[in-house]
């Protein structure tokens, strides 16, 4: 269970009772093979790594609103790095207690990196939402200019020590991308050459 009480989306006694022939069990517990990498993943394994991230997250947080607020006003680059941490902070929690408490999409049960990819590629959107002034984010109240730029620089450095992963991890979200790049194109091609034949055959039975 997180902080705030939301509870695993798929608990033991849950996996026992659905009949998913995705979902298997050995020695080590319920665990299913990824859908992003067909990686094993342990079901325990993957909600205390959750867990853990919320609780790095929860005293990162504490500290950042005990640092703006003994912060000098004047030192405004300073603000700055500590609100654009928080809005990512904030970011991951949200996400983190979503996936959490998904009792429908197995899609969310992924390998630590995987996770950590697709919480990046979260925050990139978000980053570009909130420069675009689509949503008002509560720190870019003052000075959005410098939050907005030290959230540029910081945003992947800060996601690797949440997660505690190394550098490396976040290479493997463009191997990702480009994948899904091609079957997107492929799936594009197939549809466009069956709409060709189906105005084909309309038109040859109109005849």
């Amino acid at each position: 269970m997180l902080s705030n009480g939301i509870k695993r989306g798929f608990p033991p006694e849950r996996l026992k009772k659905i009949k998913e022939p995705k979902i298997h069990k050995d020695e080590g517990g319920y665990y299913i093979h990824t859908i992003n990498e067909n990686a094993k993943v342990y079901f325990e394994d993957y909600y205390k790594f959750l867990e853990s991230a919320e609780k790095r997250c929860l005293r990162e947080k504490e500290e950042l609103d005990k640092r703006i607020c003994e912060c000098d006003p004047e030192r405004i680059e300073t603000l700055s790095y500590y609100r654009a941490r928080k809005i990512i902070v904030e970011l991951v929690l949200k996400i983190i207690h979503s996936f959490y408490g998904d009792s429908q999409n197995l899609a969310v049960i992924m390998t630590p990196w995987c996770l950590g990819t697709v919480i990046l590629e979260k925050v990139e959107t978000y980053k570009e939402i909130i420069a675009g002034g689509e949503i008002e984010d509560p720190n870019l109240r003052d000075n959005p200019y410098f939050v907005l730029k030290y959230l540029d620089e910081i945003y992947k450095k800060t996601l690797l020590e949440i997660f505690d992963l190394p550098q490396k991890a976040f290479r493997v979200k463009w191997q990702y991308t480009e994948l899904l790049k091609r079957y997107s194109r492929l799936l594009s091609n197939v549809i466009c050459g069956l709409e060709t034949i189906l105005l084909f055959l309309k038109g040859s039975a109109s005849a």
